[in-house]
């Protein structure tokens, strides 16, 4: 509080200080409908001492005494009554704007709405905000605010919405809140919120929205959730509330989105059948038991059904069949047991059904191949024209495929969208064709069906006999069934232990290898925790994708990461998705990026979708380091000598352990400053990098990354043509004119903070000595002739031997960055 009366007496001391200026400000103003008021002004003068950075020069004007400041860029005043010439609302959103909240905001008492969301604001939220008693809409989504929400918003009696998602704030939700009656609004989600739901979370009648979702909240939810009549959206999910789902959501007649997936619920779904509006029905991944409810065939508005990874029982309602308006269907990971209802064919809006790993059995039933505009499916059928995923896997089918997947051999070569096909672990028989997708050994999942043959070679199945080929009639199939079963009765004390150990070795190997070690995220899990990959998220991009950073749960806790989304238009991206995951599951190495998980989807839109989610690193990506200014403190931040030697010894300790890496040496198929990451340690971490390249390639990448790093220029900038490149550039330089081509960041000391070329030659040629043996390093790995380039692990000792053979106060001399 002493501060911030400090910074108003010096800010209004500059003000007074400017009579004149003033004078002619206040006469330009009173020509205007209002007169600027003196305390509103210092309110925002303080506000804009705590920007640090305004990237988009957004506040540039503010301040400028000759301007009104209902004039200043994102400031509104009243226009009659008493706030008229008051600033009443303050929209600053998506500017980018670095920097912390002033309390000084709590004097804007005419502010009715404030909108900061989508910048970089960090620090606390200040509680004199509680004294803006005419504030009605309060949006600070999307930055990095922390410590706890203050109680004082409750202050704010007139408070219609307020947003605070995606910040760091921790602590419980503030009783007092509670008391805002005339909220419609209220999303907390995607912070670090702990305790529970408070019983007075029903006085809100008037809630329209409420969304908690990932956080770290337990208990119960609250019955009294339930008198909220007017409530539209209810979003819980991601977070460790127990219990039972309330009975008293029934109640929300106005429900049109109930999302409470990753939670700790237990029990069976409660009659919630008079929720007639809604639209989405989302409780996957919890604990929930006892059969799918039948009146869920009675909410004819559902468009999404996801009761995923539960504990379900019993079978499909064929009341499902009713729900016209049906796009996503999953089911998967229960313990569901009956057959696929035949009723499931008149939802023909559906474009994804998930059934996978339940207990199905009986046929499949042919009718569903009616459903045309079905693009993914864990259990499916043929005549499905927009096809993209077919995937039976890990259920109990048996009998004869129908009628509509017998002729999808012949449709096929026109389904050119179908990518991926899952047949595996269920009990199909018969001959394996050898069109379309069958083509692809890659695209085909089909193990754990012994009684499949034929198909192309890469299959590696039995020849199937002439009678096989041909559909065994239902007589013969009987006949070979008694035999074989006679058979096995005869052999099954000698080959049991045998064919045992052997079943457990093809499963191992042939179940899905993402399965194995991650468990794999939905769609909308990332959508939600990248604000639908919106560009303001983007970190880099590249040949094979785009990398959003997004926050999301992992290990019961609230991880920020950094979401690879792959572009599946490009050649090989499919692949480069298959080949990265089985590779993740075994590389180990301080400089490659850690994977959190994966996922493996489709989005809204029914589109086959791909990401792997990895650990966010803090710094950046060298290239924003090397190209852009990073700022801290106002001041311009670079890398010092020994901080991007120490940066160029990690990526080649990467790249040579993958070189190196058994079975099959896995070579970073993108090497570029953007994808190598910065740790807040400054250690660096290679990402993207599964492709198989000859290691004389890697070494010219690795050549174009050091001389990027130690000039300062791009391979692709304008100066650099088909006869000189980047390389010819430097090695003309070599070894004399090294000083002319160099980064001068490079040879650039503080002097009482700032920077000046040091006149001390002795270090300045130590330092060119140094640079010069680098950028030696990078000519020699990218020589013409590939067989004349060095080799990865020589390169590494010849960068490791540079940093031993010059002195550390040499590295350190007029250092401006992190230290590594």
């Amino acid at each position: 509080m002493v501060l911030l009366l400090l910074e108003y007496l010096l800010l209004a001391f500059i003000f007074l200080s400017c009579p004149a200026t003033y004078m002619t400000h206040a006469s330009l103003a009173s020509r205007g409908p209002s007169t600027p008021n003196i305390v509103d002004q210092l309110a925002l003068m303080s506000f804009k001492s705590r920007i640090r950075s305004d990237p988009s020069r957004a506040l540039a004007t503010w301040g400028n005494l000759s301007l009104p400041i209902c004039r200043w860029r994102g400031v509104a005043c009243g226009l009659r009554g008493r706030s008229r010439g008051r600033v009443v609302a303050l929209d600053l959103a998506e500017l980018n704007l670095l920097g912390t909240i002033t309390p000084a905001l709590g004097n804007l008492t005419h502010l009715r709405q404030l909108d900061l969301s989508s910048n970089r604001f960090h620090g606390i939220l200040p509680p004199e905000l509680g004294n803006l008693h005419d504030l009605e809409i309060l949006y600070l989504y999307y930055n990095s605010i922390d410590g706890q929400i203050p109680p004082s918003l409750s202050n704010c009696s007139n408070l219609i919405g307020f947003s605070v998602y995606h910040n760091k704030l921790q602590g419980g939700i503030p009783t007092e809140l509670f008391s805002l009656h005339n909220l419609l609004f209220l999303s907390l989600g995607g912070n670090f919120l702990t305790g529970s739901i408070s019983s007075h979370i029903g006085r809100l009648v008037h809630l329209k929205k409420l969304n908690l979702e990932l956080n770290n909240m337990t208990g119960e939810i609250p019955t009294e959730i339930g008198s909220l009549a007017n409530l539209n959206v209810l979003a819980l999910g991601l977070n460790q509330f127990s219990g039972t789902i309330p009975s008293s959501l029934g109640n929300l007649s106005a429900l049109t989105f109930l999302s409470i997936p990753k939670n700790e619920l237990e029990g069976s779904i409660p009659p919630l059948q008079t929720l007639s509006s809604l639209n989405v029905f989302e409780l996957g991944v919890n604990k929930l038991d006892g059969p799918i409810p039948f009146w869920l065939g009675n909410l004819s508005s559902l468009s999404t059904i996801d009761l995923q990874r539960n504990v379900l029982v019993g079978q499909i309602p064929e009341s499902l069949g009713n729900l016209e308006n049906l796009t996503v269907l999953s089911l998967s990971d229960n313990n569901l047991t009956g057959a696929i209802p035949a009723s499931l064919s008149n939802l023909e809006n559906l474009n994804w059904i998930s059934l996978s790993n339940n207990a199905l059995s009986g046929p499949i039933p042919e009718v569903l191949g009616n459903l045309t505009k079905l693009s993914n499916l864990d259990l499916e059928v043929g005549n499905l024209k927009n096809l993209a995923k077919l995937d039976f896997s890990n259920n109990k089918i048996s009998g004869e495929v129908p009628a509509s997947i017998r002729i999808i051999p012949e449709i096929l070569g026109s389904l050119k969208g179908l990518s991926s096909l899952n047949l595996s672990f269920n009990k199909l028989q018969g001959g394996v064709p050898k069109e379309g997708i069958f083509l692809n050994a890659t695209a085909v999942l089909i193990n754990g069906n012994d009684g499949l043959c034929g198909g192309v070679p890469q299959l590696k199945l039995p020849p199937c006999s002439h009678h096989t080929i041909k559909n065994t009639t239902p007589k013969v199939t009987i006949a070979v069934s008694i035999c074989s079963a006679i058979l096995f009765v005869a052999l099954v004390f000698a080959l049991s232990t045998f064919y045992h150990k052997r079943w457990k070795a093809k499963t191992s190997v042939q179940r899905p290898i993402i399965s194995e070690q991650y468990v794999r995220v939905s769609y909308a899990e990332l959508a939600s925790a990248t604000n639908r990959f919106a560009s303001e998220h983007l970190i880099g991009a590249g040949s094979f994708g785009s990398v959003y950073k997004g926050r999301m749960r992992y290990n019961d806790q609230n991880v920020v990461t950094a979401v690879k989304v792959l572009n599946l238009m490009q050649r090989g991206a499919s692949q480069s998705f298959i080949a990265e995951c089985e590779t993740l599951r075994c590389v180990r190495h301080r400089n490659l990026v850690k994977i959190l998980t994966v996922c493996s989807s489709i989005d809204f839109q029914g589109r086959d979708f791909k990401a792997l989610v990895y650990e966010f690193l803090p710094n950046g990506n060298l290239d924003q380091w090397l190209h852009k200014h990073i700022m801290e403190n106002g001041e311009p931040q670079s890398l010092d000598l020994i901080t991007r030697l120490r940066i160029a010894i990690d990526v080649a300790s990467s790249l040579d352990y993958l070189h190196q890496y058994k079975p099959v040496p896995i070579i970073h198929c993108d090497l570029k400053p953007s994808n190598v990451l910065l740790g807040s340690d400054m250690v660096a971490h290679n990402m993207d990098w599964v492709m198989r390249f000859l290691p004389m390639e890697m070494s010219t990448a690795m050549a174009l990354l050091l001389l990027e790093m130690f000039t300062g220029k791009r391979p692709t900038d304008c100066e650099f043509g088909e006869t000189i490149g980047l390389r010819e550039y430097v090695q003309m330089a070599l070894p004399d004119r090294v000083d002319t081509i160099v980064d001068q960041e490079l040879l650039t000391e503080k002097e009482d903070g700032r920077p000046s070329i040091s006149n001390s030659s002795s270090f300045r040629e130590v330092k060119i000595a140094c640079i010069a043996s680098i950028l030696q390093v990078g000519i020699c790995c990218s020589e013409e002739a590939p067989m004349d380039r060095v080799l990865m692990q020589d390169a590494l000792k010849e960068l490791e031997a540079i940093e031993d053979k010059f002195p550390e106060h040499v590295f350190n001399e007029g250092a401006t960055s992190p230290s590594h």
